[in-house]
């Protein structure tokens, strides 16, 4: 039996017994399991002692149920993003970052798929263009940061700013920062800005929501060989992939500070297992919904007063010729 059988359910759940589950309960079946992978700061962060293929292998017996969880948890997404519009207090900010190949685009896509797209913004981050090298390296994030009753994602974001660029540090030549402030503490710095950053953010009722997809360097491997050898998939392998590929153990370092440093209570991270896509998809659904869950979340009250208006109004339909 697989972790998402025995965290979601017990031995004995028949699928038919997840499709009754309420919402409330799979909430908190949802929340307990994606805690396994929530990284506060409280504790010790090491990135080795998460895993990249967590339950690699599914039974045939064990897909449909986990489809199903997954299924259920995007049906929820749904109608919880509904609320978060209709009340129009919260935001959430969903940040997705990763090795290349590790699933970004395919894990936005299925956990997302049933959201209204008025309530939701996907922006994806390339290398900065010449106005953004103009501006301070947030500044490109800051203006598509999600509104009031909305949700936000990041296919990247300016965690770039301590992982590519601290990879490779000549980046920082075309940043166009006054030199004496390139200085040995500049990773330390841009580390805390970033932290108060979303501390900010959190005074002011957008929450964040850190996604790591943990790819193992195994699984690119096969991921890029596909790529390669499918043609329908050659259009997503570019040979930056595989230089890239080269600095991989710099690249773990560098996240393994980055998660440490920035992680929060309020701002997480989530170091996902991403090597079966299925499941990593499953603890990024949950990892969102207890955010949402987090904001009590409810349909805007009406007045006596309203509904009496309401009532009259309807009474003013019913009555038209």
């Amino acid at each position: 039996m697989t972790k998402i059988i025995k965290e979601f359910s017990d031995p004995t759940v028949t699928i038919d017994e997840v499709a009754k589950m309420s919402v409330k309960q799979l909430i908190v079946r949802g929340n307990k399991f994606s805690k396994n992978y929530r990284v506060t700061g409280k504790n010790k962060f090491r990135l080795k002692d998460y895993p990249c293929d967590e339950e690699s292998e599914l039974g045939e017996e064990e897909k449909p149920i986990a489809q199903l969880f997954l299924e259920q948890g995007v049906k929820i997404l749904s109608e919880m993003q509904d609320k978060l519009y209709a009340q129009d207090r919260w935001a959430l900010l969903v940040i997705f970052q990763a090795m290349d190949a590790a699933g970004k685009d395919g894990a936005i896509k299925h956990v997302m798929s049933g959201i209204n797209p008025q309530g939701c913004e996907v922006t994806s981050f390339k290398s900065p263009n010449s106005e953004e090298l103009d501006h301070d390296y947030l500044w490109r994030c800051m203006k598509h940061l999600p509104e009031r009753g909305r949700i936000g994602i990041f296919n990247r974001s300016y965690y770039e700013e301590v992982l590519v660029v601290r990879v490779h540090e000549e980046i920082l030549g075309s940043q166009k920062i006054p030199k004496k402030l390139v200085t040995k503490n500049i990773w330390k710095e841009r580390l805390s800005d970033i932290r108060n950053f979303e501390t900010y953010l959190n005074h002011n009722g957008i929450l964040v929501v850190k996604i790591f997809l943990h790819v193992s360097k195994k699984e690119q491997k096969k991921r890029f060989l596909e790529r390669l050898e499918r043609p329908e998939k050659n259009w997503k392998f570019s040979k930056s992939d595989l230089a890239e590929r080269k600095f991989w153990k710099s690249y773990m370092t560098a996240y393994e500070e980055m998660i440490k440093e920035t992680a929060s209570d309020k701002s997480p991270w989530y170091v996902v297992p991403a090597d079966n896509k299925h499941y990593a998809r499953i603890v990024v659904a949950s990892a969102i919904l207890h955010a949402l869950d987090s904001m009590k979340l409810e349909y805007p009250k009406v007045s006596e007063e309203q509904v009496a208006e309401l009532q009259r109004l309807r009474q003013e339909l019913l009555g038209e010729e």
